[in-house]
């Protein structure tokens, strides 16, 4: 240190530098080199200018680099560096020190930098480089990535650090080397420079980011570039990706003529996939092409359609036999209004009950009724048309067409889903074949009402008169009754005739009594009295009465007996015409009044009748008051006829006496002759029998008692036999024997002159 001192006091600053270098101790150099030393700069410049260049020893060169290292003096260092490298020296070449040099101007000043990149040679580039790129010396690093033609680092360089791609395609031209116009296309396309990059890689014929490459030109629309691409890129590598995507990019520059040279010849490509897309964008040429060449009809049918062809479109559904594609190539042609066309699509699917709704309802929301009906009526015909097609086929008359609904009904109502029609036609108001389809349903009662509601349209006689006997609800008798009473009251008794086996009779006359047509339906009560109905039988007769029928009414009478007999009997004895107060008389004789029926002919002199109910009623006191009555009013003739007429309820004595007072006993006589006869023949037989019996007497005392035989005990002897009590006079003779003892006049003597019993009495 005293040797330093006396250096520094004595400005021996160059003898102090050669010593500090020969002798190397880094402390010796600590302490020169400290900031408080006031001959340190003086001191640098002589190891700097002298002792360095003196020094041939790379251990002295080392050992005070590390020195200034230490000390931190980078500027110092740099001129020390500066003189050992650049200046002519053995220590020019050294690696190390160009290393240092350049590292220490990077830290302390980066100005020249780019002077020691370019004037030294052996240093180690790419890790300067790097060290520059981190201390964003992107110049510097470009400097020396190119100085040593490390190209693809200093294109990375241009395009990552210094960002200016227009250098690094001068650079890339200027080298001409694959890797860095690979490097550049990268960049470029993440630049969106798809042309741009698209050169390069062609450039670099480089094939390997061609994923990226056709997703950027594809959203970029930059077709005519990635035909080139994919084309050197199809020469380097015969991948599926790249030949789909350079058919699709020839079907999206409608080079179409490439197209189909390149699916003709041999090839990896999805073409199925590139003409689903080429489909989904429109390009219906390319797909066309495309559908074509991998024969899917289907599809091709679809694209057609959307060429307008669509003859080819029909032929290319028919090849395809898809259900899916005869609807949409139908549903193109019906907007296209090619209804041939359509129908011939639709014949196929119509036969699938499951899409025949979309089908109609595709029809019908564009309004073509009228070619919809034919495409229906065309395919009802075919071997596999079902019910469906039949069913809306109704439907659609009902609503477009429904004069011709009723003539396909009658053809095919066995095929049709009827109450499906049934509502279809309700709605339309078509009630006509609303009726014809409840009674093919077997709802009658609905066929009935629904022909009432709307007889103008839907009645007709003789299918009403069918249906009405079906139906379920007797009640819809009685409401078909008022029906007709109001509309067809002239064809009321057809329809009676062909309810009688279920009608309740008194209903339906009560019903006509209320309605005050009873008359109407006299036909009907006729066919219907053999019921021997009371209600039936009083409507009737009440009938006859106001008709002044009095031989209809006796018929019936005489026919039909379940009626009031009474009532009607009271009810006709105050008629004003005889024959009806005849017939009362009647009634009461049939009811077993005798003396009213008898009282009502003697009112109306019916003197026959008179005689006959008396004769009739087995009663001696209305005999007996009859004659009393003759007499009364002087009507012989008729007294004689009723004697005759009531012989056996008389009693002999009682005329007799009548006839001597009233001195008729000449009309009297041929009575009293034939009770004479009657009482002279009894006597006759009884002497007879007494006579035998007085025999039968006398043979039995002569007869021997035999004892073996079974003894008869006589437990009653022989009644006397009494006398009828027309015997109270002796000496009358019976009617049957004459007053000689010989045969008398039988039951029908009349005296001579003695008028006949009847009505002129």
């Amino acid at each position: 240190m005293e040797l330093i001192k006396v250096c520094n006091e004595n400005s021996l600053f160059k003898s102090e530098a050669r010593y500090l270098v020969s002798r190397r101790d880094p402390e010796l150099w600590a302490q020169v080199l400290q900031e408080e030393n006031e001959f340190k700069r003086p001191l640098i410049d002589q190891v700097v200018q002298t002792a360095l260049s003196e020094t041939q020893d790379p251990e002295d060169i080392s050992v005070t680099v590390k020195a200034f290292m230490t000390a931190d003096l980078p500027n110092e260092l740099i001129e020390l560096l500066e003189k050992i490298v650049l200046d002519s020296s053995v220590f020019s070449d050294h690696r190390n020190l160009q290393n240092l040099l350049i590292l220490t101007a990077i830290k302390a000043d980066r100005t020249r930098v780019m002077e020691y990149i370019n004037r030294l040679d052996n240093y180690d580039a790419p890790d300067i480089a790097n060290i520059a790129i981190g201390s964003e010396l992107y110049e510097e690093a470009f400097a020396i990535f190119k100085k040593f033609e490390v190209n693809t680092s200093a294109i990375q360089v241009l395009i990552e650090h210094v960002q200016n791609l227009d250098r690094a395609y001068e650079f890339a031209e200027r080298c001409n080397d694959p890797a860095v116009w690979s490097q550049l296309a990268r960049a470029q396309l993440n630049g969106n420079l798809v042309k741009e990059s698209i050169d390069s890689y062609i450039k670099a014929d480089d094939p390997s980011e061609y994923l990226e490459v056709v997703d950027v030109a594809s959203r970029n629309d930059s077709w005519e570039d990635l035909v080139k691409y994919l084309q050197m890129a199809r020469k380097k590598a015969r991948e599926t990706f790249i030949e789909t995507e350079l058919i699709y990019a020839y079907a999206r520059t409608n080079r179409l003529a490439d197209l189909e040279e390149f699916i003709s010849g041999p090839n990896h490509a999805n073409i199925t996939q590139v003409a689903d897309r080429c489909f989904d964008d429109k390009m219906y040429d390319a797909a066309k092409l495309l559908y074509n060449n991998v024969s899917n009809f289907a599809r091709l049918a679809i694209t057609l359609v959307h060429l307008g062809e669509f003859q080819g479109a029909v032929d290319g559904a028919r090849k395809a036999n898809s259900t899916k594609t005869w609807k949409e190539v139908c549903f193109a042609c019906v907007d296209s209004e090619e209804f041939r066309l359509a129908q011939m699509c639709g014949l196929h699917i119509v036969v699938h009950a499951d899409e025949l709704e979309e089908l109609i309802n595709y029809y019908q929301d564009r309004g073509y009724f009228e070619e919809l009906i034919q495409l229906l009526e065309a395919a009802l015909g075919l071997e596999r048309a079902h019910m469906g097609m039949f069913t809306e086929l109704a439907i659609l008359y009902s609503r477009y067409k429904p004069q011709k609904m009723r003539e396909h009904l009658e053809l095919f109502w066995s095929r049709v889903n009827i109450p499906k029609v049934l509502r279809a036609a309700e709605q339309a108001h078509l009630w006509s074949e609303l009726v014809f389809l409840y009674d093919k349903y077997e709802e009658y009662d609905n066929a009935v009402l629904t022909m009432m509601n709307h007889p103008t349209a839907a009645w007709r006689e003789n299918q009403f008169k069918d249906i009405i006997t079906k139906v379920a609800n007797i009640e819809l008798y009685y409401r078909a009754l008022q029906f007709y009473l109001d509309f067809k009251p002239l064809l009321l008794n057809d329809l009676l005739l062909i309810l009688t086996p279920r009608l309740d009779h008194t209903r339906a006359v009560n019903f006509f009594l209320k309605v005050g047509e009873i008359l109407l339906v006299k036909p009907y009560l006729r066919s219907v009295q053999n019921n021997n109905n009371k209600a039936i039988n009083e409507a009737l007769n009440n009938l006859l009465i106001d008709e002044e029928d009095y031989q209809g009414l006796r018929a019936s009478i005489d026919a039909f007996d379940n009626f009031d007999n009474i009532a009607l009997a009271q009810k006709l004895e105050k008629h004003e015409l005889i024959e009806f107060r005849r017939i009362a008389a009647y009634l009461y004789r049939g009811n077993n009044r005798w003396k009213q029926s008898v009282d009502l002919c003697k009112r109306d002199k019916l003197f026959k009748d008179a005689m006959q109910y008396a004769g009739e009623s087995r009663n001696t006191d209305i005999a007996e008051e009859l004659l009393a009555w003759f007499l009364e009013e002087k009507n012989d003739e008729c007294f004689a006829g009723c004697l005759f007429q009531c012989y056996d309820l008389l009693r002999p004595d009682v005329i007799l006496e009548l006839a001597w007072r009233h001195n008729i006993i000449d009309f009297a006589m041929p009575y009293m002759i034939q009770v004479m006869r009657e009482y002279t023949s009894k006597v006759d037989k009884l002497e007879q029998s007494e006579q035998v019996r007085a025999e039968n007497e006398e043979k039995a005392e002569d007869k021997p008692i035999v004892f073996n035989e079974p003894q008869l005990m006589l437990t009653a002897g022989p009644a006397n036999p009494m006398m009828p009590p027309q015997m109270a006079a002796p000496g009358m003779m019976p009617p049957q024997a004459g007053a000689m003892g010989g045969p008398g006049p039988g039951p029908g003597f009349v005296q001579p002159g003695m008028p006949m019993p009847g009505y002129g009495m």
